[in-house]
């Protein structure tokens, strides 16, 4: 064969790879992009995290808050076994956000059990060495190789927060919303909503199955699902009461926190 034609032939190859690579450096700066967080104000975020979970638990509750460098540290050492944090990253859409932002409770177990995840998806993301997909399918595979466990008893995870900025749908909707929506969640590992006796995608007036983790890792295989239960009008409306200057601070450091009252 012609020398030409080998030489053409080995320089298309090549520009093909360097193609090939181009684009994989470029989707992975794409996937990377946001990952660096804002750190909260510490007061803000303490007082947020400390308001998803019942007044009477709040002062011997551990507080985490969230080192954008680094991950969740401890900010006060509680000694009644609760925690509470704000989560800024939702491993289970695969994707980094700047505008996501929700308190969460969670008794011992779950802090013993789901609670690691949180803590190591936050540091995989403060490294910024990986792209939202990559943590995704990390998660994934610890779930299935059991370093991740369901939480053993059951227990409850609180996030009676007055406000929180979250998905509300299913991991195939990538859409965040600010919402008025303080509730209780009860673990229920690999249930489903068929179980509680509720149509498929559940419902907002009663008991919901949410189990986002299910949509990778298939019907009853994740083992962190959660019945929710909405707090009841009165509640609710005590809440939004004791939070006005909260939710105002809120709004004050970052304006996708308001919420039109009344909404959901």
């Amino acid at each position: 064969m012609n020398t030409s034609i080998i030489a053409a032939k080995k320089c298309r190859s090549a520009l093909s790879v360097l193609g090939i690579v181009f684009i994989s450096i470029q989707s992975f700066a794409q996937q990377q992009a946001d990952w660096k967080l804002e750190k909260m104000p510490v007061s803000l975020e303490t007082d947020f995290a400390l308001s998803a979970l019942p007044p009477q638990l709040r002062h011997n509750a551990t507080v985490y808050l969230l080192d954008p460098k680094k991950g969740y540290y401890i900010a006060h050492k509680g000694s009644n076994g609760f925690i509470c944090f704000v989560t800024r990253t939702e491993w289970e859409w695969g994707e980094f956000r700047k505008d996501d932002a929700a308190a969460l409770g969670y008794d011992a177990e779950g802090a013993r059990t789901i609670f690691p995840v949180s803590m190591d998806v936050a540091a995989m993301r403060a490294s910024g060495k990986y792209t939202p997909l990559q943590i995704k399918n990390i998660v994934i595979d610890r779930i299935r190789k059991g370093i991740y466990k369901a939480p053993a008893r059951t227990g409850i995870s609180y996030m009676l927060a007055p406000v929180m900025r979250t998905y509300p749908g299913k991991p195939d909707h990538h859409d965040v919303m600010t919402m008025n929506m303080p509730h209780y969640m009860f673990y229920a590992p690999y249930l489903t909503n068929t179980d509680i006796g509720n149509i498929p995608d559940g419902q907002a007036d009663g008991p919901v199955v949410i189990n986002p983790g299910a949509t990778w890792l298939g019907e009853r295989k994740s083992p962190y699902g959660f019945i929710i239960l909405p707090a009841g009008a009165t509640e609710k409306a005590k809440i939004m009461s004791d939070n006005k200057s909260l939710l105002k601070r809120l709004a004050d450091y970052k304006p996708y926190f308001k919420v039109e009252p009344g909404s959901m």
